[in-house]
């Protein structure tokens, strides 16, 4: 997620994510004011971009589970002929997250080698770590918004103009309050809940933030025995936010960050789960597992000082069938 100096283990204390990001929004024109229409959801005053196709592009490595559950979405919804992406490599320097992927070390459409480069085109010597995802306006070069939850959000929103005539509801509005207890817990509990395992700089926290996690985990597996999806019946954005770290799990958290009680392949329904997600349009084609195993043992450099990436585990079984589907229908869009 962040570029910032290796070190990411604080001795003696537990981990605490710096949740402070570019607050800005883009959001679909009021046609009554030709204006970005002040978002539903969400702070009242940020500022505010519209929503317009050929604008902007997503800037998302498929190493990072916050900049991957952008790119599943985008994906998901059908926004790729809307909002173009850009996808650094998996390891970076502590200035930058870089377009070592591409010809020439250059991003083909920003034309900058480094996404600090649009960081610093808006707020010159930018702060805080060069974050992924975040989104740049083209033609200035400029970043928008690094706010992941909210640039998520917003793809379903603020752009269903733009949609695929066959998207899911990611936000349904009859489960809207339970759906955001749940993702509260996942976030919290989960997609951080390996970082504070993994980032803890005492036995103390990390003791605590293992029996956290797994309690949680505990918890999501007895909710998926019976359900197809966290919500029900129905694919959401709550799927999305739990598969990307799932799909890390036993490549990088079982091992590299001690969340060892259990692999993810161990865990029947949550696995199952894991495996029917995989197999959707946007999941699996954005989960790259070598760049993800680059990622955390080569950029974690205090945790694995030797940079050595491992050869396992085998993922062939990501492969296997599920046979989720007599637990409720397939998304719409799935289905061709």
């Amino acid at each position: 997620m962040t570029s910032e100096a290796p070190g990411y283990v604080a001795p003696g204390k537990g981990f605490d994510r710096d949740m402070n990001y570019i607050p800005d929004r883009i959001t679909a024109v009021d046609p009554a004011t030709g204006e970005p229409r002040r978002p539903e959801h969400g702070p009242a005053d940020v500022p505010l971009w519209p929503a317009e196709p050929g604008r902007y592009r997503l800037v998302a490595a498929k190493a990072c589970p916050w900049a991957t559950r952008a790119i599943i979405v985008r994906r998901v919804l059908g926004l790729e002929d809307v909002i173009s992406l850009g996808t650094p490599g998996p390891t970076h320097d502590q200035r930058s997250w870089t377009f070592d992927l591409d010809p020439d070390g250059r991003d083909p459409v920003l034309g900058i080698e480094r996404l600090q480069e649009a960081y610093f085109a808006r707020i010159p010597d930018y702060p805080r770590g060069i974050t992924v995802p975040a989104v740049v306006e083209v033609e200035s070069g400029k970043v928008v918004t690094n706010d992941f939850p909210w640039i998520t959000h917003d793809l379903f929103f603020e752009w269903r103009d733009h949609h695929r005539d066959d998207a899911p509801d990611l936000w349904p509005d009859d489960v809207r309050e339970e759906m955001d207890e749940v993702n509260k817990r996942v976030f919290t509990e989960v997609n951080n809940g390996v970082y504070r395992c993994g980032f803890a700089g005492s036995q103390e926290a990390y003791d605590a933030a293992y029996d956290r996690l797994f309690a949680a985990l505990d918890w999501l597996e007895e909710r998926l025995t019976d359900r197809r999806f966290l919500m029900g019946d129905r694919l959401t954005e709550a799927d999305v936010r739990l598969f990307t770290t799932l799909s890390r799990f036993d490549p990088v958290y079982h091992g590299h960050f001690k969340c060892n009680r259990q692999k993810l392949s161990e865990m029947p329904a949550l696995w199952a789960y894991a495996r029917d997600l995989y197999a959707l349009p946007g999941f699996g084609e954005s989960t790259d597992f070598e760049q993800i195993k680059r990622h955390y043992y080569v950029v974690h450099s205090d945790i694995n000082p030797t940079q050595v990436v491992p050869k396992g585990p085998d993922l062939a079984s990501w492969h296997a069938p599920h046979d989720r589907d007599r637990l409720g229908p397939t998304p719409g869009f799935a289905v061709r």
